[in-house]
């Protein structure tokens, strides 16, 4: 089973994805992204996904091209190793933009990068 839960940062919204991105289960996270309003970028924190399928990475294709038509950024945060392997097999870590938490806050300074990127975690 998925589980998603949002975190509202700003005009930031991260999406704490927690099982599966596979058939079956990928209506949640396309749900969770339609009820978002007023962002700028959206991160789907894959820290707690232990695997994603066709259908899984055909959604996450999916909301990525609806979310930039609008302007928005879409970036995948703390992708695990199985996900990672997945999408270097596909070729997809070229397509998606695959960043760590702390890359998400430039212009925070240095000195508090540790605590915004342990707020931004979903792990």
């Amino acid at each position: 089973m998925l589980n998603v839960h949002a975190k509202n940062l700003g005009t930031v919204a991260v999406l704490c994805l927690q099982g599966q991105i596979v058939n079956g289960e990928t209506e949640i996270l396309r749900n969770a992204l339609y009820s978002l309003s007023e962002v700028n970028a959206v991160i789907l924190d894959l820290a707690r996904v232990t695997a994603v399928d066709a259908r899984g990475l055909g959604l996450m294709l999916e909301l990525r091209e609806q979310a930039e038509s609008k302007g928005i950024r879409f970036e995948l945060m703390n992708v695990t190793k199985p996900v990672g392997r997945v999408l270097e097999v596909t070729r997809l870590d070229s397509v998606f933009q695959i960043t760590a938490g702390v890359e998400f806050f430039p212009a925070v300074s240095h000195s508090r990068r540790a605590p915004l990127a342990a707020l931004a975690s979903c792990a």
